[in-house]
């Protein structure tokens, strides 16, 4: 398989061990988090998200231009020195007061939401320098990372369904911490001559939205990029607000169960969604992008779609508990099978079609806009909790998707 091959090579071995470990520790934290701050909040819960992507957007808009001009590498570890410090800090103070408190929750959204503003540009802008010799792998190291990720949102909500009901959620934490560690670590090793800094995109421009207007600009050249950046805002929102809002309110009131057995019970339906999107993953890092790449994105798109449709479908349809659940689970597995078919895709687009320069500030506004539709979304859809339930926030969410996927297909894929 191409993925062994890949991971022969020092450089990219080393890169991949190290985003293994925080994306495993990424997830273990996500979920946790996720399903404390409902328990805590209800779905009031939502705004811990949206400081989230509030401090995303903060970093991107503020700081975006400037970090062009750090070290890629520096930035990458400091990146996760600092998010492995905030989350030492919230372990102890949480094992001194026996609970989380708002304020150090808040903290730590924060500085790992910073770290990952900063983080993740620099990857993208390394990736294609770590293969400079060989172009023709670059789809299938993206395939790789992107692997990764599926395989984290596999293993991290797995542990948690597999042990969630027997260890406190304060050692998921502790484990994000140790993960972030290690892949400082594991960056630290690459070599030197694997990531020279990129030049900025235009060193006359000083404002903070410069970058950010570039990179806009630089996807918009090409129609597809320009859609899929546009259209990532809408359903980048909805996932966020269907698995991480809605799902565990569902879980909490409609199956009875307590704090650390429906801590478990969420794991599992997040795990099922991690199984679909690494056999995606497999199937896509093992082909060659097709020749017209639009219809494979927005199948995508559909499929994921349709899977939290099936998941509202579950949450509304009169039937017993169990069934319930296992529709659930079969259904966030239909939701992650669309996933890989779209990203793989628009990260190997965008690092191809896209000059070297350009692929930081894109990625950025990739981001951004990523986290736009995150923070409106959790925003708005506590608001709407007292007038919708959690299964009609799901038929919102599915209709999103299900909508992008039309008008992309009706543009690009014919």
């Amino acid at each position: 398989m191409q993925f062994i091959t890949l991971l022969r090579r020092r450089s990219i071995g080393l890169l991949w061990s190290g985003l293994a470990l925080s994306a495993i520790g990424d997830q273990l934290y996500t979920v946790a988090l996720s399903w404390i701050a409902v328990d805590i909040f209800g779905p009031a819960a939502g705004y811990i998200a949206a400081v989230k992507s509030a401090i995303i957007l903060a970093v991107l808009f503020l700081g975006g231009a400037m970090s062009d001009r750090w070290d890629r590498r520096r930035t990458m570890i400091g990146a996760d020195l600092c998010r492995c410090a905030v989350l030492v800090l919230v372990v102890l103070v949480w094992m001194i007061e026996g609970q989380p408190d708002a304020w150090v929750l808040a903290l730590a959204v924060a500085v790992l939401a910073a770290g990952e503003a900063l983080f993740l540009p620099a990857l993208q802008t390394i990736l294609p320098q770590l293969i400079a010799n060989e172009p023709g792998l670059l789809a299938g190291t993206n395939a790789l990372l992107d692997a990764t990720n599926r395989l984290a949102r596999l293993l991290g909500p797995g542990l948690i369904a597999l042990a969630g009901a027997i260890i406190s959620p304060i050692h998921f934490f502790t484990a994000n911490a140790l993960s972030f560690l290690l892949s400082a670590a594991a960056i630290m090793a690459l070599p030197l001559s694997s990531t020279p800094v990129a030049p900025p995109v235009n060193q006359q421009k000083k404002h903070p939205l410069a970058s950010l207007s570039y990179g806009y600009r630089a996807m918009h050249r090409q129609p597809l990029l320009g859609f899929l950046l546009d259209s990532n805002a809408f359903i980048g929102g909805a996932w966020y607000v269907a698995f991480f809002l809605a799902v565990p309110l569902i879980i909490s009131s409609q199956f009875d169960a307590s704090l650390t057995t429906g801590f478990g019970l969420y794991g599992l339906v997040i795990a099922a969604f991690g199984v679909s999107n690494l056999i995606a993953n497999l199937i896509v890092g093992n082909r060659p992008m097709p020749e017209h790449p639009a219809r494979m994105i927005h199948l995508g798109v559909c499929t994921t779609g349709t899977g939290i449709l099936l998941m509202a479908l579950a949450a509304l349809a009169p039937m017993p508990v169990h069934w319930r659940l296992i529709g659930f689970v079969i259904a966030s597995g239909v939701s992650g099978f669309g996933g890989p078919f779209k990203d793989v895709a628009f990260a190997t687009l965008r690092q191809t079609l896209l000059p070297s320069a350009d692929i930081a500030p894109a990625t950025r506004i990739y981001i951004v806009t990523s986290h736009a539709g995150m923070l409106f979304g959790m925003l708005v859809a506590p608001m709407m909790s007292s007038r919708v339930s959690a299964g009609d926030l799901l038929l919102i969410c599915g209709g999103t998707y299900l909508a992008v996927a039309i008008i992309g297909w009706l543009r690009f894929a014919r």
